[in-house]
């Protein structure tokens, strides 16, 4: 069997095919290889948000509020924590940015272990996080200690065993990183940073809609992630957060707004913050960029998150199969995982000039997705994704780099 008839039958046998057709088609693009950096926006979409803005914005105006948007940053939650992320509801809140709401549980973490200096981080994390938390240590006086991981791989338990003390207060990784797709073992990195007494905080951007998230049962503590990657919100899309029950009396997050209160349009003097998960919110809650949320979680209940990691696995597993093929001999390296335990949701290939190929391969209607200094990250969304898809885009990617040879 031929490559290309190997994707037809596996297109074929896709329990998920009729999918795509939800999405909203791109006729210039051949294969949208970055659903890991943006999703692609469904039809349904499009109806919701012309909907809310005639209907429900346009039609009620400012009675909107009273027609149950101040509770969506709540409902959308447990909506998306029972759909995805394995939380119970009133644990998980949809607002701000993942770089605001990063900010505000690492603050509130690490001010709820007075006495520990300490929180413990690796040097391949998204920048994002990164530069969060070297804010947060000089605002606290507090020391990182960086864990060196292979780009290649991730964090590793033995690694944060030997990282953790009764110093730490906070140890703050990615579920799947950003640049190898390394799948993170949490439950156990969770139980060693728990044993030293410190927090956990979990980045699952690269995660969340593409793996199956447990996040009660694995014993984290708070989690942060975005809605525009495999939830396809959209570019700006609302971030989200978790915090367990069991810490919401406890901690208190650092940016104090009216959204916030105990009683928001009572608008008295003074700071009295909300009971629950409802503390974490500070400003105005962004409904417009809520909307896409509705439809996309909607869709991702119907397909089962369980069906979405199985068709994941099987279109990251055709990239390596096409990859050592046609691109390992050209000089390409595979940098992520081949164990489907260890692999999330997206391949990368390293080969010195990969940046010159990104604008032919745009022309020719090929998106991946490209990390400094040499990385092409081939990230194909289940739902939205074939397998002659990702057989096309590959192709046209090996040709180029035999031009280029």
């Amino acid at each position: 069997m031929s490559l290309l008839d190997r994707a037809a039958a596996l297109d074929a046998a896709d329990p998920l095919a009729s999918y795509r057709d939800r999405f909203l088609p791109a006729p210039s693009v051949v294969s949208y290889l970055d659903g890991n950096s943006l999703g692609r926006p469904l039809a349904a979409t499009a109806d919701l948000m012309d909907d809310f803005v005639r209907d429900q914005w346009g039609g009620r105006l400012i009675q909107g509020w009273t027609d149950g948007w101040l509770e969506w940053p709540l409902t959308l939650g447990d909506r998306l924590g029972a759909i995805a992320l394995g939380a119970a509801p009133g644990q998980t809140v949809v607002a701000d940015s993942t770089t605001v709401l990063l900010y505000k549980l690492a603050r509130a973490a690490v001010d709820a272990r007075p006495g520990r200096r300490k929180v413990v981080l690796d040097t391949d994390n998204f920048p994002t996080d990164r530069y969060v938390l070297e804010g947060i240590a000089a605002e606290r006086g507090l020391a990182l200690h960086w864990i060196e991981t292979d780009p290649v791989t991730g964090i590793e338990p033995a690694q944060v065993a030997e990282a953790v003390d009764a110093d730490t207060a906070l140890v703050l990784f990615s579920h799947v990183a950003y640049r190898s797709g390394w799948l993170a073992d949490v439950p156990e990195i969770n139980r060693i940073a728990h044993e030293a007494g410190a927090l956990t905080l979990w980045d699952l951007c690269h995660s969340a809609g593409s793996v199956p998230i447990a996040l009660d049962e694995w014993g984290v503590d708070l989690a942060v992630g975005c809605s525009y990657k495999y939830l396809n919100g959209g570019p700006g899309a609302p971030a989200f957060a978790y915090l367990r029950h069991s810490l919401q009396d406890s901690l208190r997050q650092p940016i104090q707004g009216w959204m916030g209160h105990r009683a928001s349009f009572e608008m008295g003097p003074g700071y009295e913050a909300a009971t629950g998960i409802r503390a974490l919110l500070s400003g105005t809650p962004p409904i417009l960029a809520m909307v896409p949320a509705h439809a996309n979680l909607d869709m991702l209940a119907a397909a089962g998150i369980e069906a979405v990691r199985a068709k994941s696995l099987l279109l990251t597993g055709f990239v390596l199969e096409l990859a050592d093929e046609w691109l390992v001999p050209l000089g390409v390296e595979v940098v992520s995982p081949r164990s489907a335990e260890r692999r999330g949701g997206h391949v990368t290939l390293r080969r010195p000039g990969f940046e010159q190929l990104l604008e032919p391969l745009w022309a020719a209607g090929v998106i991946p997705d490209y990390r400094r200094p040499d990385g092409l990250r081939i990230g194909p969304a289940p739902l939205s994704t074939s397998f002659t898809e990702v057989y096309q885009g590959l192709a046209v990617l090996r040709d180029l780099v035999e031009k280029h040879q």
